[in-house]
């Protein structure tokens, strides 16, 4: 007997792969087929057809990100490991999870509604997770945090802005170089003291 849940999981994670392979256009049910070693109307069993996958995929991927960001911020105590952990974690997780960042970041998939939401929903859980680290932080006297809302945001804006080169340029990027340099603006400022 087949567990559908286990089958359906194993049908996901081998079109992650596929996508990750060849983007969500260029990817067919014959190549999704191809890669599980099925035929296609087993596929279509489980789902309706290659939207339906690469939805079922990409919110995979978030649960993923998700678990690993919770994982990395509850391993530390401190508030300055707390977001140095989430934001390593964030940029390395997104290289891993392409199907997920392609999602949130190609504007060929906008006419895909769920995308929308996925976007949105990414947007305000990250947000949530940086004030809940700075309000820890301002609340042990760590962080010098006037207002986290708007750190938060400038925070989340930052972590953006490096997805580009970092996704783009994959070759000439030092990650971990360019995350040191960020965090260090971070939490020491320009100023001179």
């Amino acid at each position: 007997m087949v567990n559908k849940e286990e089958f359906r999981k194993k049908i996901i994670i081998t079109s992650g792969q596929v996508f990750s392979r060849y983007g969500f256009r260029k990817t067919t049910m014959e190549e999704i087929s191809k890669g599980l070693k099925m035929g296609k109307s087993s596929v279509y069993y489980y789902f309706k057809g290659k939207e339906d996958i690469f939805e079922a995929v990409v919110l995979y991927e978030a649960n993923v990100l998700r678990n690993e960001l919770t994982k990395a911020i509850k391993s530390v105590e401190s508030p300055v490991g707390k977001m140095r952990n989430y934001v390593f974690v964030r940029m390395k997780s997104f290289e891993k999870l392409s199907n997920y960042y392609n999602a949130i970041f190609d504007t060929h998939l906008d006419h895909f509604d769920f995308i929308e939401q996925v976007r949105e929903k990414y947007d305000r859980e990250e947000l949530a997770i940086l004030r809940l680290i700075l309000y820890d932080g301002a609340r042990k006297k760590v962080f010098n945090v006037k207002n986290s809302e708007y750190t938060a945001l400038a925070i989340q804006t930052t972590l953006k802005g490096l997805e580009v080169p970092l996704f783009w340029k994959k070759r000439e990027i030092n990650l971990e170089e360019r995350l040191n340099a960020i965090l260090d603006v971070l939490f020491n400022g320009i100023l001179m003291k």
